[in-house]
Order: C-alpha cells, then structure tokens, then sequence
C-alpha cells in the first residue's frame, strides 16, 4: 500500500489512492506510534460522475469523514497535478460536501473556490458569543476583544464542551480569532475530531466570514499558528481560499501492517 505524506501550514495528512478504510484503519493510521502518523486520512478514487477529475474523501484521526478541509484539499489538488492526475490549471473535484473549484497558481499555491458560506444562528456557548458559518462543515467562530486574550486562551480546557455542545448535533469546529489590522485577523482552531491545531483551512475560513459579516474588510489574511492563508469573501459570502501545500514523502507501508490492519 503506497502513500504520500503532505503538509499544509503544519496541517499534515497521508494521501491514498483507491482505497476503502475503516475507522480502526484511519486511527492506526493516523497514530504516530502504531502507524505513519497525521492529522487525516486523504483518500481519492476515480469520480463516479463526468466532469470531475477525482472524488476526495477525507478522515479525521479518530476515523470520522470530514466533509471537507482546507488544508487537505490543497493537499489533494496539488497531489492530483503533481500525480499526473490532471494537467488542467482549472479543474473539479466531488467532495461529500459538494463539488470544489481549484485553480493552480504555482507549484505549491492554489486557489479554491469555497462555494458560498451559509450563516447559522448566533447566540451565546460555554460564556462565549458565536457565529455559526457553514462552508462545507460546521464552524462556531468566536471573537475575542484583543490578541492577549486570544493568546491566553487554553483551548484543551475550553474548546471540547464547544465542539460537543448539544446545540450543535453533528458536533462543531470551533475558531476564535481577533483583528490585528484592518484585513488582517489571528486566528487559534479547535477542529472536530482532533482538538486545537495549528491551522485549519475551512476553520480560517469560518473565522474569515463571520469578521466581515462583523464588518471587517476582505479579503482577510488570516495568521494561525502554522502560518498565514487568504481568505476572499465576497458580499454574496461566496468564498475563494488560497494557501500553500507541500510534498513531504513517499513511502509503502510494510506487508506485515498492510496485513495487520487488513486482519483487525
């Protein structure tokens, strides 16, 4: 079984060809001691529709499908034109959550179109004022008055009772971000199913929405820990993200854990 191993602002997932996986085999997978070890499981096919160039299904580390990341769809797109999977700079891809848009800028840079974000209710969670922003998977974005506080925020303690608050059913991805400049926004994730991460792309883009809904400019560079992304958010909400993703390595995985994680 071979792979790849990509990054993403920090954001690291293994890339598959023409598999199916179970949960138990995500998680073996994802286990930095039993297994490669990431953030996610990328998993592409062949699409079952014309005009796509492939379907990518995406794993969480604890064996749930995503509908969609960021960070892992330009891990794909870039993994697709680099695989000769593709030679257009301007191609489709099936997602769960719908068709995505990429547009090839450089070697390592794309753009993605997003589609348009949907807004969900606004109130109040754990103490804390959010906007809800659907943009292929749910996110609660949160604002926080200044970078200390932002800063001081342990995200272990405070992020899980967001995530599996009964106000949100299917679970949440939770972003809390401050303006640092007009444009310009930081940003700390807590991600369903993986806990706070270094960056998420559809968590910068939950965070992205709800400051220019809040009347901030686009389009909004967003800076997270493992680096910095762009966000265009239209008035419409319609949204293109646009960042960076890399090559790691290639490896196969021996035939005694191929044969080992077939068995269990």
């Amino acid at each position: 079984m071979r792979f790849e191993k990509w990054q993403a602002l920090g954001n690291d997932y293994l890339i598959l060809e023409e598999q199916q996986l179970s949960p138990h085999q995500v998680r073996r997978l994802c286990d930095p001691h039993f297994g490669p070890g990431a953030d996610g499981v990328l998993v592409l096919t062949r699409p079952d529709e014309p005009g796509f160039v492939a379907r990518l299904t995406i794993f969480n580390p604890d064996g749930s499908e995503a509908e969609l990341s960021g960070n892992g769809a330009r891990e794909a797109i870039l993994y697709l034109r680099r695989a000769g999977w593709t030679d257009a700079p301007t191609f489709s891809i099936q997602t769960v959550a719908g068709e995505i848009r990429p547009t090839i800028l450089d070697e390592r840079t794309c753009r993605v179109d997003m589609g348009r974000a949907r807004l969900g209710e606004t109130g109040e969670v754990e103490g804390y004022a959010f906007q809800q922003v659907f943009i292929g998977n749910p996110q609660c974005a949160i604002h926080v008055a200044d970078r200390g506080e932002l800063e001081a925020l342990d995200l272990g303690e405070i992020g899980p009772p967001i995530e599996r608050h009964p106000r949100f059913p299917d679970r949440t991805n939770v972003s809390f971000f401050t303006e640092l400049a007009p444009g310009r926004i930081r940003a700390r994730i807590f991600e369903r199913g993986v806990g706070e991460t270094l960056s998420s792309g559809t968590g910068a883009t939950g965070a992205a929405v709800a400051h220019v809904v809040r009347g901030g400019d686009s389009p909004v560079t967003v800076h997270l820990d493992g680096g910095e992304l762009t966000v265009d958010v239209d008035e419409s909400l319609h949204v293109d993200l646009t960042g960076w993703a890399v090559h790691i390595y290639r490896g196969e995985l021996s035939e005694e854990f191929v044969n080992d994680l077939e068995t269990t």
